[in-house]
């Protein structure tokens, strides 16, 4: 089954210079989560600091504790949104 994530950091309370040592760990964790084809596909959201992840799981408890796996997430540094499950569109398939 397929989840969208939202993630935003958690600004108010971390620095930039707080985050930075964190993020090459961050960026190999989640390459390593793509490559075993878990992470779909990923985005850096447009509207503040955060990301935007397609995760295949089997279900939200499992996404999550994916999540908890990422470095920022670790450290209580970036916050967890939302937890989509999405649903196949039907409106392409015959009638």
């Amino acid at each position: 089954m397929q989840f969208i994530t939202l993630s935003r950091r958690r600004t108010e309370q971390f620095s930039e210079e707080q985050f930075a040592p964190l993020l090459e760990a961050e960026t190999q964790r989640a390459r390593t989560l793509y490559s075993q084809g878990i992470i779909r596909q990923i985005w850096h959201r447009g509207d503040m600091p955060g990301a935007c992840l397609m995760i295949e799981a089997a279900d939200e408890q499992e996404v999550r504790k994916i999540l908890s796996t990422l470095p920022l997430v670790a450290a209580g540094m970036l916050e967890i949104v939302s937890v989509v499950p999405l649903k196949p569109y039907g409106g392409f398939g015959p009638r």
